[in-house]
């Protein structure tokens, strides 16, 4: 007998004594209900010796879509394999159906969040076939309705879930532009052969020593030129899917019913040491393009290391955060790009191509002015630090020459009155950091640490700009900026402190206490981010499927203002165009020093997940790394402390000894596990 087409059920029935059985049928139900027969031997008659027997049963098996594309309304409900009593007994079938039911059944899960997804918590299903063993059929279709009881265990609609789109890609380079290249290597490297073949054979008899030591260099030569080139027959392109990645972290979901962001945090750090050779006003435009990048608000916090402790930077960074409060919406207004407002003012092709709004003209011309009086005051800043600091020293010193009258009767001393000359804030205090005529405690290697909020927090919900926001309409924009700190670290006399990793190890701790975001992005005080969508590009790449094992996404780099006069100047494209994406198709590319976003969890020093090692000549013997435990080892360690799950890593690492790699700080060392 046929089955119910609403249930997913495999029945049995013996068939009578009096006519043969038929084959078994295979039919699979289309979209529209119906069932179509996929046997060939529909009509086959069984005759002879088969007749007479009542073993062979007439089954139609339905084969049912697969999990990933069930039609709508489709029923997940079961029945159960009752005993028949054409069978002459219900022990045998009762036996049966217990068979039945453990052939058919699906692996019960007790942790339901090992087969989610680690980014969204949504159901991986391929991951569940690849633990089940399961395979596509009426075996994994089969669900028992006691696995649905909410529990925690894998329920029937967690497979309705959308299915994950990849959200990166490898472009393969096309084979003309590609396999030339390779022909002229192939063609270099027999020359070069024939060549190291030629000088050998043809020693220098009057000047062996000469000859020998020629050899040895043209040989090396050769082996570093052939290292060099090697990794550029195989360069790849990379394409980001921005659209996945949307649909995916920023839609509504039954886990995030407001369609809030879930993608992580970031922190954008940018080092400066000196502004009279790196002048502040560059410095302030890299900051406003981080400011204003494409990325939830939220989520994105901005650091500088100012490593000369210099008033100057810290002004400069005042003014830019205020004039970002006007950049920032005007960007976000008119879709902006560059969003570097130098940038953006410098380019030569017309500013009203593909704007619709028509505002857009009388905004342009407003926050250009608004930019151009920024310019004026961040250039008279230091003539205006320095008049300030005279001021409040020519004070101070008529104050300590009426206290020294009062103490001499009216006389000042024969030594006269000696009073440091500092440089002061704005608000009429010292300067913590380096002084205009240094002093001890306040100079460039000598200075404490200084750490400012300079931009508040922003709130975790929009807030939305009105008609008269200094004469400019925000009206439905969010007008929210994102957190930024300047950070000096503390210097003293004795230690070797100059450098850039220090730098960023200071602004890795204090954002660790302040935003601790699970991303780092590092830019040269001079860099800024030409696409505003560059950091959610990085961001498929780590939380694409396989991305927990990335490290860091060195991001190319791009220059302006080269001189075609200069020979040196250039834009290095054989560097970023040629040998990175040539290193990419080996292992990845090397970290340059700046553009490049890093793995919090890596800069700590812990070790990848599902770590390997590879040995052999080539590396290609490939097993699990030492230091990696087996599941089951670590739920044997689990069960046998009771410690919790977000500290499990945190106190179980054998790499990681708190006091040695983070100091004696436990302000900072709770954030770890966080």
């Amino acid at each position: 007998m046929a089955s119910s087409p609403p249930k997913k059920t495999l029945n049995s029935q013996s068939s009578s004594l009096s006519r043969p059985p038929q084959a078994v049928k295979f039919g699979r139900r289309t979209s529209s209900g119906r069932i179509v027969s996929l046997s060939r031997d529909d009509d086959m008659d069984v005759s002879g010796d088969y007749s007479g027997q009542s073993d062979y049963i007439n089954y139609t098996v339905l084969m049912p879509p697969t999990p990933d594309n069930q039609p709508a309304g489709s029923s997940g409900s079961t029945s159960e394999s009752k005993p028949d009593a054409n069978r002459g007994g219900g022990g045998d079938g009762s036996k049966m159906g217990n068979k039945l039911d453990r052939r058919l059944s699906v692996m019960k899960s007790n942790n339901k969040s090992m087969l989610l997804r680690s980014q969204t918590g949504d159901f991986d299903h391929n991951r569940w076939l690849f633990e089940s063993k399961g395979k596509y059929g009426i075996g994994n279709a089969f669900w028992s309705e006691e696995d649905d009881t909410g529990d925690g265990g894998v329920s029937m609609s967690d497979f309705f879930d959308k299915p994950w789109k990849p959200l990166t890609r490898k472009v393969q380079i096309p084979a003309k532009i590609l396999s030339p290249y390779r022909l002229l290597i192939l063609f270099r490297l027999v020359i070069v052969f024939f060549f190291l073949w030629w000088r050998i054979t043809n020693p220098n008899e009057d000047a062996m020593w000469l000859w020998g030591l020629s050899i040895v260099c043209e040989i090396w030569f050769a082996f570093s030129w052939i290292l060099d080139i090697l990794p550029k027959l195989n360069p790849i392109n990379r394409a980001t899917d921005l659209a996945a990645l949307h649909d995916k972290f920023e839609q509504p979901s039954p886990s995030n019913p407001t369609g809030r962001s879930d993608l992580p945090g970031v922190d954008v750090f940018v080092s400066t040491a000196d502004p009279e050779k790196e002048p502040p006003l560059v410095t302030a435009n890299t900051l406003l393009s981080i400011l204003a990048v494409d990325y939830p608000i939220e989520k994105l916090s901005a650091y500088i290391s100012d490593d000369g402790g210099a008033i100057l930077t810290f002004e400069a960074m005042a003014e830019a955060v205020r004039f970002a409060e006007y950049w920032v919406p005007f960007c976000r207004k008119h879709d902006i790009e560059p969003r570097n407002p130098d940038s953006y003012f410098s380019i030569k092709k017309d500013p009203t191509k593909n704007k619709k709004r028509q505002d857009f003209v009388k905004d342009r011309r407003w926050i250009k002015r608004e930019y151009d009086e920024f310019k004026v005051r961040i250039n008279g800043l230091p003539e205006q630090i320095k008049k300030r600091a005279e001021q409040f020293n020519l004070r101070e010193e008529l104050k300590e020459k009426r206290i020294a009258r009062e103490k001499n009767g009216g006389v000042l001393p024969p030594d006269g009155v000696e009073v440091v000359k500092a440089t002061w804030m704005a608000d009429g205090t010292h300067w913590p950091g380096t002084w205009f005529e240094p002093k001890p405690d306040h100079s460039k290697g000598d200075h404490a640490g200084i750490l400012q909020i300079m931009s508040k927090v922003p709130e975790l919900e929009p807030v939305m700009g009105g008609p008269n926001e200094g004469s400019l309409d925000f009206t439905g924009i969010d007008v929210r900026v994102p957190m930024f700190a300047y950070v000096s670290r503390e210097k003293r006399p004795g230690f070797d402190h100059n450098k850039k990793a220090g730098a960023m190890n200071g602004m890795v701790r204090a954002s660790a206490i302040l935003s601790n975001g699970a991303f780092i992005l590092n830019l040269d005080c001079d860099h800024y981010i030409y696409n505003s969508k560059a950091i959610k590009e990085g961001m498929c790449f780590m939380m694409d499927r396989g991305g927990d094992r990335i490290c860091y996404i060195q991001f190319p780099q791009r220059f302006e203002g080269i001189d075609p006069s200069d020979r040196y100047a250039n834009h290095n494209t054989v560097f970023f165009d040629g040998n990175m994406r040539a290193l990419d198709g080996l292992q990845g590319p090397v970290y340059v020093g700046t553009g490049c976003m890093f793995r919090r969890y890596a800069l700590y020093g812990f070790n990848p997940p599902r770590a390997n090692e590879y040995s052999g000549m080539f590396g290609q013997e490939k097993a699990p790394a030492l230091h990696v435990r087996t599941q089951s080892q670590a739920s044997q360690t689990s069960q046998a402390s009771d410690v919790e799950s977000d500290t499990q890593p945190l106190t179980d690492d054998p790499d990681l000894g708190l006091p040695k790699k983070f100091g004696n700080s436990t302000l900072f060392t709770d954030t770890i596990p966080v």
